[in-house]
């Protein structure tokens, strides 16, 4: 016969409500969140693929065309926090069903836009309206999926997001091919509408939300006490620097094989994130990357792929600026998988608000790396941008290098005896 403690768990499984594999509703959560996730990080970067034509048209430079990028990622950088914490009042499917709407909603306008000053408003104001779907969306899986699982959730909404954020640049390069920049920008916006509607059909109302009541001194003080943890400050750190490495690249690299030696069509260098399939494999692998080698091993063996990749860059072989763009796209999605797992385990209280602030780092050096990668290409060609990755490399290894001196010291600090 079952003990009594059998019972009790089987009893306390059956009383759970969260949706779980096989349950109702489960399989249609997943394919909203996964819409949702398509649709937020197409739209993201949806001109990355398009700046060597968006600089042609209005006579800009890199720099100046870089900037439909980095005022996307730099709203959301400032918005996610606060935009978060409206989701703790109002709802984590009341707040992604309007981050979505209005995003979409600009969407269909950033295609008219007759300037590059208006295009770069419109951008802004698409990346703060996005703000408010990341963290909700965590939230919302931690509330109504059951813990075991819940990794399989998220990985599925994280799938979304980068799978967005390929064919986002794949259906604009391509199209932007035949018809021009403005249909390829349409083309994401009317695909990210479909998104959208499907998100809101499929996702089921929130059944374990307890609204709660927006106290900004608590959310600063708990703000306040993340920021004034070296660890967590450490990670937030090693999550920009290396966003700055990848924000860079391939915010600069369409300008780069657009010219000779490569002159590659618009839709050929749309193709090119197709690389970013790399990075589901290596941030799979970061796991047990940090099983063998320890978080700051598995950092090292990030930052010296990433600087390889940069390396192999330079050349002017495309096999071989293809091989430099595999193996930064490795290091990045590894370093980032390592550093922002990290962060969950690192915070005691206040995970939601924890990884806010990483994803605030996050985006702002996505947003940093466009700008810089953009200028220093736009001075010293590829080399220039390069540079930037290298100088941003360097810090993640100094960061890594000071956090493994602060351990040793700590550690002799608590145990005399044994050092």
């Amino acid at each position: 016969m079952p003990s009594a403690s059998t019972k009790a768990a089987a009893t306390t499984a059956s009383a759970d409500t969260r949706l779980s594999p096989g349950a109702p509703g489960y399989r249609r959560m997943s394919l909203a969140l996964f819409a949702a996730g398509l649709a937020t990080f197409a739209l993201l970067y949806s001109t990355q693929a398009l700046l060597p034509a968006i600089s042609a048209e209005f006579g800009a430079t890199a720099s100046a065309a870089s900037w439909t990028v980095s005022a996307a990622t730099g709203a959301l950088a400032l918005c996610v926090l606060p935009l978060s914490a409206l989701s703790e009042r109002f709802g984590r499917r009341a707040m992604m069903t309007a981050s979505l709407s209005v995003a979409v909603a600009v969407a269909l306008l950033v295609p008219l836009a007759p300037n590059l000053e208006s295009l770069i408003a419109l951008r802004a104001v698409q990346g703060a309206a996005l703000a408010g779907l990341p963290a909700s969306a965590m939230a919302y899986l931690a509330e109504e999926v059951r813990p075991r699982a819940l990794v399989a959730a998220i990985g599925l909404f994280v799938a979304g997001n980068s799978i967005g954020g390929m064919s986002g640049r794949l259906v604009t390069g391509w199209v932007s091919q035949l018809w021009g920049w403005r249909a390829g920008l349409a083309a994401v916006g009317l695909t990210s509408l479909v998104c959208t509607l499907a998100f809101r059909a499929l996702l089921p109302k929130a059944r374990h939300f307890t609204p709660g009541t927006l106290n900004p001194k608590a959310l600063a003080r708990t703000v306040r006490g993340h920021l004034a943890d070296p660890l967590l400050m450490r990670l937030y750190v090693i999550g920009a620097l290396f966003m700055t490495v990848f924000g860079a690249v391939y915010t600069v690299i369409g300008y780069r094989l657009v010219e000779a030696p490569f002159s590659l069509p618009q839709g050929v260098i749309g193709s090119i994130f197709l690389i970013y399939l790399v990075g589901t494999v290596s941030s799979a692998a970061a796991g047990r990357l940090v099983g063998r080698m320890g978080r700051r091993g598995a950092l090292y063996l990030a930052v010296s792929t990433t600087a390889a990749g940069l390396l192999f860059s330079l050349s002017d072989s495309l096999a071989l600026v293809l091989v430099g763009l595999v193996l930064i796209t490795a290091g990045f999605f590894a370093g980032h998988a390592v550093a922002s797992s990290s962060v969950s385990r690192t915070a005691k209280t206040g995970r939601a608000q924890a990884s806010a602030l990483y994803q605030s780092a996050y985006y702002l050096g996505s947003s940093a790396g466009g700008t810089l990668g953009a200028v220093a290409f736009h001075a010293g060609g590829w080399a220039g941008t390069v540079l930037i990755g290298l100088v941003a490399v360097l810090g993640v290894v100094s960061v890594t290098l000071y956090g493994s001196h602060s351990a040793r010291v700590e550690a002799r600090r608590l145990h005399p005896a044994a050092a």
